[in-house]
């Protein structure tokens, strides 16, 4: 069972990134949709949104109600924005900036990802 640990998140750009860590096979996500794993006691949601060809990494924590699961929220597109839904309150973020699109909560971190190998790999700082 993963900790519900609600270290602080921050997002790292890709200039900044100093780890590539291995997280899993693609084949462990779903297609158009999120999986969650641990990184340094964090909860990070990655997501394969194979109708845009792309891969996507943010916290799990929604900020909303402090929960663990943005990884089991709805991916989309809003005017061209890729976005998750929060499965609790439907809070959308930008998977690119990790802004809420709402307007009403703080952003989201996102991450970096990269596909290597057959293994989807995410970036961080530390």
């Amino acid at each position: 069972m993963m900790s519900t640990t609600r270290a602080p998140y921050i997002s790292t750009p890709i200039e900044k990134v100093k780890t590539w860590f291995k997280a899993a096979p693609v084949t462990k996500f779903p297609s158009n949709g999120g999986a969650c794993v641990q990184y340094k006691g964090k909860q990070i949601a990655v997501f394969n949104f194979t109708k845009e060809d792309k891969w996507y990494a943010c916290q799990n924590l929604c900020p909303h109600k402090m929960e663990m699961v943005l990884s089991r929220g709805m991916i989309g597109d809003a005017a061209g924005i890729p976005k998750v839904a929060c499965p609790l309150h439907k809070k959308t973020f930008s998977l690119d900036s990790g802004e809420n699109l709402n307007g009403d909560l703080e952003a989201i971190a996102v991450y970096p990802v990269k596909v290597e190998g057959g293994f989807v790999y995410l970036g961080f700082s530390d």
